[in-house]
């Protein structure tokens, strides 16, 4: 990704540069904002295939990034609104995404408030706007509390790209959310497409939620340019989710269907959750596998306002795969996470995140072989899972949001 350092250097002076120069007092109805977090943290794991490793990882509460979105009224309560964003690896100095400046987000178009909201570009899915706030992932960060290797896409690995997204106004604390991403492909509109629809509802210290998200791969032949007879999600598929050894077996699908839904509720200074998520990788004539899989996952979390300047949660899940494809003993994965927070501003805060997760059974490793399933903690250790059936993670760092 080196090669991106100088493409990323000259977008960040870019933006810089418009931000400075485009402010609310150049038109009295428009906005323009420069926005971002800078996060990194010391990192032990106990074992990383084979072998323990103190090292700084970075993105763990909040994802590393920097951004530009705007906003021009137009009258009658209907604005013109636009992002654009980037990740960055902040211990390199490097591009998140080879290639890619606006990995995170880019999109454009018209917000009203009685009609709601339709938006253009790359972007999150209404599945992961609606439930994921709800999950335990919205409390614990996805570093440590992502359910193993974000399977079920509940921290921020699932964007759509070519997508239509419409988020309607909120009628008596209801909300639904629809989006559709094309895959642009002449005489194979379909190719690669995605879909999701979602709906939530908050009324008070309540708040429900539940999503439907189906991503299909744009490559389903028998043959490739490559004379391959197997091909993992392609690039060209407008969705694009998380890989790690929990799923790498399954990832030559040629659909994966996720549902999920979560509560919340809120008393005082405590918040409590449950969630329930199945995801489903199809097999296709690509596919390395023959049977469908699925995985189902179980969570409940806890989150504590201890102070104006303290928080700590905790959360608990449980997660099941399917048997088939010679797996005679179906993977096991329970994971108990822990956050502690401490906020020296506004701005900046200092955490802590640690996490316990044991696996059994098996699955399959990324050639379609029968392995015994491995420990993959969170969204932080995807392709760094532990050779015994238990992983410990634990870190301690900063973020600071401008």
């Amino acid at each position: 990704m080196k090669q991106n350092n100088s493409f990323l250097g000259a977008s960040a002076s870019a933006l810089l540069a418009v931000a400075a120069v485009a402010s609310p007092s150049a038109h009295a109805q428009s906005s323009l904002t420069f926005y971002g977090v800078a996060d990194d943290a010391i990192s032990y794991v106990n074992n990383q295939h084979g072998h323990a490793n103190l090292y700084l990882r970075q993105g763990n509460l909040y994802a590393s990034k920097f951004g530009l979105k705007g906003d021009e009224m137009l009258g009658g309560g209907t604005h013109a609104i636009f992002v654009l964003e980037s990740g960055f690896d902040l211990n390199e100095g490097e591009a998140a995404s080879s290639g890619s400046i606006f990995n995170r987000q880019a999109y454009v178009g018209l917000s009203n408030d009685r009609y709601g909201t339709g938006t253009l570009g790359r972007q999150y899915t209404p599945y992961f706007l609606f439930v994921g706030p709800l999950s335990s992932v919205g409390s614990l960060t996805g570093a440590a509390g992502a359910h193993p290797g974000d399977l079920d896409g509940m921290d921020t690995t699932v964007r759509a790209s070519n997508a239509a997204l419409y988020v309607s106004p909120q009628w008596h604390g209801l909300q639904a959310a629809g989006m559709y991403a094309l895959g642009g492909v002449a005489g194979s509109i379909g190719s690669g497409q995605t879909m999701s629809v979602a709906l939530r509802y908050a009324h008070g210290p309540l708040a429900l939620a539940a999503g439907y998200l189906r991503m299909d791969n744009a490559l389903t032949s028998t043959a490739n340019t490559e004379g391959s007879t197997s091909a993992a999600f392609d690039s060209t598929s407008t969705g694009s989710f998380g890989v790690s050894e929990v799923n790498q077996g399954y990832v030559t699908a040629r659909s994966m269907r996720d549902v999920a839904m979560a509560g919340s509720y809120t008393f005082g200074p405590t918040r409590v959750g449950l969630m329930y998520s199945n995801v489903r990788y199809l097999p296709g004539a690509r596919s390395l596998f023959a049977d469908t899989a699925s995985f189902n996952t179980y969570g409940a979390f806890a989150r504590w306002q201890v102070e104006a300047d303290v928080n700590l949660a905790a959360g608990v899940s449980y997660t099941m795969a399917s048997k088939g494809n010679g797996v005679a003993h179906a993977a096991r994965y329970a994971q108990l996470s822990l956050k502690q927070g401490y906020r020296l501003s506004k701005r900046t805060e200092l955490y802590a995140l640690e996490a316990w997760q044991h696996a059994s059974g098996q699955t399959l490793d990324s050639t379609g072989q029968v392995v015994n399933a491995a420990p993959a903690v969170g969204d932080s250790q995807n392709l760094t899972g532990s050779s015994t059936p238990t992983q410990i993670v634990a870190m301690l760092g900063i973020d600071m949001s401008f």
